[in-house]
């Protein structure tokens, strides 16, 4: 193939994949706003929790979505497969852009959204695999890190896309009209998107290794099964899982979305603010994918991710301690001065809230103080009483949020972080260093996967541990990191589920994973 044929090949693939990865990433990047708006009311936390684990059930879907567009790709082909993918994702984020709200309709909307979400992330379970194998089986020995690292950048380009997009409409509708209807945009305009998307990928042609593996009569008849239920294949789907897709996932996930949600929830820095600097970071560090992939094929792909993994999780607290630092002195200056206490004895954390949930006092005082960005210890409740919240000097009987409203005014705690002491340049180089990491696990992953597996059962097996690891270990960072941290009352514990994922594919990787850029992937054997 020449080199104009694998640009179109690799311009194509990757084009329709970063609308798809748009697609699926507006829900996220608005999964805090969406708590509001379908989600019962009552306890903040709780709706968000509520949102995130709507977001994260996109995610937990995609492997399945990988076993049957996976196996739909090893049988009739990688380009009819990510096709119907497409059409999918976008009819379905077109439909968001359509649903009532908790207001109009009440528990149905959650129930629709959800939906929605679940075939969003079974059509991107089929997607990824299509698109990484289609380009790899086009592209030379030597530059398939190169090649397949393009495909790589358009989940980043799909979230820039996202942040861009509702960007502009927050900047251009006023708030209440953003609330009420604006938001719809960016959903409705995925319709175009797919539109095109379609006719792109309709003048691809198909793998020529898949085409010459049919046209021999040397596919699977059943990919599953010799995927997952025949030796050694089922042992590399573990170990693709275990010792290099969890981590690539989890260091994935905390460098773009954890570190958002980081900056608006905990650290109290405006929506746009924080969409440009996380918009910025994913600029400057896209071209690091590419860079990433082409190393890849000179000194290997294991050994980038997982030094990937093992650098992002020695260093992720002192680097979310640091934007802590530079984003919001004030709140940092202010929880160092201000120990907080929680005398109580029944909090709970209601990961899904339904109107039938009922919150404590402690829930509900747990609930402010995380959704305030503030750490804080619990202790035992004194004999005879309720919950007690001790600020300061101050001290709250029970949940009173005027109160405790009031105890935090008085100790001095700020509202907002104050973007005249935000050092916008030590931020910038924070949320580099953490997007530097996504692109040494990330950059090379699609190469490393596709080399791993025999062609007849390639679409199969590689898109099921990309997709567990992604979607599973990856997709539920936010919930469950957001519920580490409201549970021990430390802003930062949430890091650790991310630590201990990346050095557990750390250590399985150098055990157990060997090289793979010098395998031929012609071979349909």
């Amino acid at each position: 193939m020449t080199k104009k044929e694998e640009r179109k090949v690799i311009f194509a693939s990757s084009l329709g994949t970063v609308f798809e990865w748009y697609d699926f990433y507006l829900y996220a990047t608005l999964a805090p706003f969406f708590a509001a708006l379908f989600f019962p009311k009552g306890n903040d936390t709780a709706a968000l929790l509520a949102a995130f684990a709507t977001y994260a059930a996109g995610f937990l879907v995609r492997p399945f979505g990988a076993l049957v567009f996976g196996r739909l790709g090893d049988l009739v082909g990688r380009k009819y497969t990510f096709l119907i993918t497409i059409v999918v994702m976008g009819a379905s984020t077109f439909a968001v852009g359509l649903l009532p709200t908790y207001s109009s309709i009440g528990v149905l909307a959650p129930i629709l959204l959800v939906t929605l979400r679940l075939l969003q992330g079974l059509a991107l379970g089929g997607e990824y695999g299509g698109a990484a194998t289609y380009v790899a089986e086009h592209a030379p020995d030597n530059r398939r890190g190169y090649a397949t690292s393009w495909i790589q950048t358009t989940a980043t380009l799909g979230f820039f896309m996202a942040l861009l997009v509702i960007g502009l409409c927050r900047t251009y509708f006023p708030a209440a009209e953003f609330a009420d209807w604006g938001w719809r945009i960016p959903f409705l305009m995925s319709l175009i998107l797919l539109v095109f998307s379609v006719y792109i990928r309709m003048r691809l042609n198909e793998s020529p290794i898949f085409q010459r593996m049919k046209a021999e009569g040397k596919g699977s008849k059943s990919p599953l099964k010799d995927s997952f239920f025949k030796y050694p294949n089922n042992k590399y789907v573990l170990l693709a899982l275990l010792g290099a897709t969890a981590g690539q996932g989890v260091v994935w996930y905390t460098g773009q979305f954890y570190a958002l949600f980081f900056l608006t929830i905990t650290l109290k820095l405006d929506y746009l603010t924080a969409y440009q600097l996380i918009g910025l970071s994913l600029l400057i560090g896209t071209p690091f994918f590419i860079f990433f992939g082409w190393l890849s094929d000179r000194i290997g792909r294991l050994k980038i991710i997982l030094a990937g993994c093992a650098i992002a999780a020695i260093t992720y607290f002192p680097l979310f301690q640091g934007l802590t630092h530079y984003v919001n002195p004030g709140l940092e200056e202010y929880a160092a001065k201000t120990p907080i206490i929680v005398s109580a004895d029944n909090c709970q954390i209601h990961v899904f809230a339904t109107p039938k949930t009922v919150f404590s006092d402690c829930d509900r005082v747990q609930d402010f103080l995380t959704k305030s960005g503030l750490s804080h210890e619990r202790v035992p409740a004194t004999a005879g009483k309720g919950v007690v919240t001790k600020i300061g000097d101050k001290e709250v009987a029970g949940w009173d949020e005027a109160a405790l409203k009031a105890a935090l005014k008085d100790t001095g705690y700020p509202t907002t972080a104050d973007k005249s002491k935000v050092n916008y340049f030590m931020t910038m180089v924070i949320l580099v260093i953490m997007m530097i990491y996504v692109t040494m696990v990330y950059g090379p992953i699609a190469a490393f996967l596709v080399e791993l597996f025999p062609a007849k059962i390639r679409y199969t097996s590689m898109s099921l541990p990309y997709h567990i690891g992604n979607g599973w270990f990856g997709g539920m960072l936010p919930l469950l990191a957001t519920a580490m941290a409201a549970a021990t009352g430390n802003i930062y514990y949430g890091l650790w589920y991310p630590i201990v994922v990346a050095t557990m594919s750390f250590v399985i990787g150098v055990l157990f994973l060997r090289e793979t850029r010098h395998r031929k992937i012609q071979a349909l054997e």
